[in-house]
């Protein structure tokens, strides 16, 4: 009811672009989203701060045993050991997966050069 807000409501927010069935889904996702900001919540202190989104990129792809599945392996990078090459995998790997299917979140400043070179071969 559009008077509840008017007399009770201060701030209102949006969990996204879609219809849910009801409002008792998109309070599941509020309040999920703040309890994992609460001491302890996620067991690791550095948890939240190194999460995917926390870049502005959707996360690079996760691979787990074994290194082959139905015909696809785990990409070789990814079992050699060699950490700064890893990172850089996973940060191309995040970039491509968002210029693919998130490119409005590309169109903030926060680009290295190289991130951009990248992204242009792609």
């Amino acid at each position: 009811d559009e008077r509840v807000v008017d007399a009770l409501v201060t701030d209102e927010l949006s969990i996204g672009d879609y219809i849910l069935s009801g409002g008792e889904p998109a309070a599941v996702v509020v309040i999920d989203a703040l309890v994992r900001l609460l001491p302890g919540a996620l067991g690791s202190e550095t948890s939240a701060v190194h999460e995917s989104f926390s870049e502005g990129l959707l996360d690079y792809p996760h691979y787990t045993r074994p290194t082959e599945f139905r015909g696809h392996r785990v990409p070789e990078i990814l079992l050699g050991g060699h950490h700064a090459e890893i990172a850089r995998w996973r940060k191309r790997a995040a970039l491509r997966k968002t210029k693919h299917n998130r490119p409005d979140l590309l169109e903030c400043d926060t680009l290295s050069d190289d991130e951009r070179k990248w992204l242009e071969e792609e």
